[in-house]
């Protein structure tokens, strides 16, 4: 047994605890319907009624960590499955797309069957999925998509679809207790799709021939017989999750807490259609900055643009592997402390010992390839640094900075430092530098600067980060700071603006001697 799946084994990461679980559910792998050995299939389910979010992505890179944990520790093979419901029919139009009024227009059809309202796609279906497949094919996602649409339509999901029909007072005796009584009287498992007005429709069926799918119901006025196979027809959701666990042989599938319930009556049908319920983690919703649920339909909290606009990639996986059991806030300010605490956190992977190296975030983001390069500075330092520069601040002049900081550092050389001075520039624009207020210092802290400054001026241009850090520690504590955290904090306040900032020493020796000595005396002329 190889030291990583020895440790794999062992490890209380949550990915291999879930990956353990479906390692004892398939000890020996996976069996297909032809006889032959078959990928351990794991699934993520995604509903295209609005545009893609966050919370899509970080259900697909959890998932993606799962399997990778669960082909270390198993050798098996595996295959992810990105699930697109697109034959839902429309209830509402979302909050922030364009040609609101074109989409009321075709309320209760199926998403695929409706127009584009950007203008660039065959269907508003085709337009979210593409998001988001260009969105996972970004981060190098290794997946299958599959349209609901192209299986019901494509027959794939055909003797499914009988099954449930046999089955169709069983399920109605797992879901009418749970519903209340006005939705009871028109609840059927089965949606047909109406051959008139093309709308999804919500009422009762009755089972004519099950073997041949024709059902009989209400349309439009009149009684009708309607084959509902080969797209003739979609499922209730809950219907159709535990059907596709069936049909498809899902394995491992999260899904968010509000979907407990939910799991629970699908659980229950999949096994009245004679398969059973996949394993999977209940993971808490993310919120908005007001605590809020974010919503695809109101368009709250950040979009995976957003963040990648003032963050790497690899900080907003890094913040969704963290605690997936714990609601987290999700906005703009947290995108600082993410990038800084990946970094940190693979910076200190290869050091650690094997056990430490599984339980560290950046494995289970990298599946084990973890990048060694070590940058400079930090995201924080960078953004302080282009908060000073104020309307000076540009890459080049940054970059300028960087080079007399860092020995011949370079853009080819640090170009993942140089995404990430972009990033920094788009962030201080956006949000930092209008709230940036420098406040005049007391007399305790005017003295402090001068003393500073006084300091500084007799240092060598090369003086390190940690001589000059060592020479702020000394004249806070010279001039009678008792908590030298108010000494950091009128630095910040009085040179930066800001509340918050960095090793002072590191700071000064960035951004230079004479520049840091400048901000001081603007200081003490305020």
């Amino acid at each position: 047994m190889s030291d990583i799946k020895e440790a794999a084994l062992k490890s209380k990461a949550w990915p291999y605890e879930e990956a353990r679980r479906v390692l004892k559910r398939l000890p020996h792998g996976k069996i297909g319907p032809d006889g032959k050995p078959a990928p351990v299939l794991f699934e993520t389910g995604y509903g295209p009624s609005g545009l893609p979010h966050i919370g899509t992505f970080n259900e697909v890179l959890r998932t993606t960590m799962v399997r990778h944990a669960f082909e270390e520790m198993s050798g098996l093979p595996t295959k992810l499955i990105a699930f697109s419901d697109d034959m839902d029919g429309l209830r509402k139009v979302p909050d922030n797309v364009p040609n609101q009024e074109l989409l009321r227009t075709h309320l209760g059809k199926p998403l695929t069957a409706i127009p584009d309202p950007f203008g660039e796609y065959d269907s508003f279906a085709a337009h979210n999925n593409a998001m988001l497949r260009r969105f996972l094919d970004q981060f190098g996602f290794e997946y299958e998509f599959r349209s609901s649409t192209e299986q019901y339509r494509g027959g794939v999901f055909d003797e499914a679809l009988r099954n449930v029909l046999r089955h169709n007072q069983d399920i109605l005796d797992i879901m009418l207790p749970t519903l209340r009584a006005e939705r009871a009287a028109t609840y059927s498992p089965t949606l047909p799709i109406s051959p008139t007005s093309g709308v999804v429709l919500q009422v009762p069926i009755d089972v004519v021939d099950a073997d041949a799918g024709i059902v009989r119901f209400e349309d439009d006025g009149k009684m009708i017989e309607h084959c509902i196979l080969s797209g003739g027809a979609k499922l209730q959701w809950k219907v159709d999750w535990a059907m596709r666990w069936v049909a498809l042989g899902v394995d491992y599938e999260m899904y968010g807490k509000d979907l407990t319930d939910s799991g629970v009556q699908s659980g229950k049908i999949a096994r009245v259609l004679g398969g059973h319920k996949p394993e999977g983690l209940i993971y808490e919703m993310f919120l908005d900055e007001k605590g809020e649920k974010i919503s695809k339909s109101k368009g709250n909290g950040l979009s995976l643009e957003e963040w990648l606009t003032y963050g790497s990639e690899e900080s907003l996986a890094f913040y969704a592997y963290r605690e997936p059991k714990s609601a987290k806030q999700l906005h703009i300010g947290v995108i600082p402390r993410a990038v800084d605490e990946y970094l940190q956190f693979r910076g200190n992977y290869p050091t650690q010992d094997i056990d430490k190296q599984l339980g560290n975030p950046v494995h289970h983001i990298h599946n084990g390839k973890v990048p060694t390069t070590v940058l400079p500075v930090t995201y924080g330092l960078l953004l302080n640094l282009v908060g000073v520069m104020g309307a000076d601040a540009t890459n080049d002049r940054v970059w300028a900075y960087l080079a007399n900081y860092v020995a011949g550092a370079t853009k080819d050389q640090y170009p993942e430092l140089d995404a990430l001075i972009g990033n920094a520039l788009a962030y201080n624009r956006d949000f930092i530098a209008p709230t940036l207020i420098r406040r005049k210092p007391s007399d305790n802290e005017i003295a402090a600067l001068q003393k500073l400054d006084a300091e500084l001026a007799g240092l060598a241009h090369d003086a390190t980060a940690e001589d000059i850090q060592n020479i702020v520690y000394a004249i806070g504590k010279d001039c009678g700071f008792e908590n030298l955290r108010d000494w950091f904090k009128a630095l910040y306040e009085t040179l930066l603006g800001s509340s918050a900032g960095p090793r002072m020493g590191s700071f000064i020796a960035l951004y230079g001697i004479d520049n840091s000595r400048r901000l001081i005396a603007e200081a003490l002329a305020l």
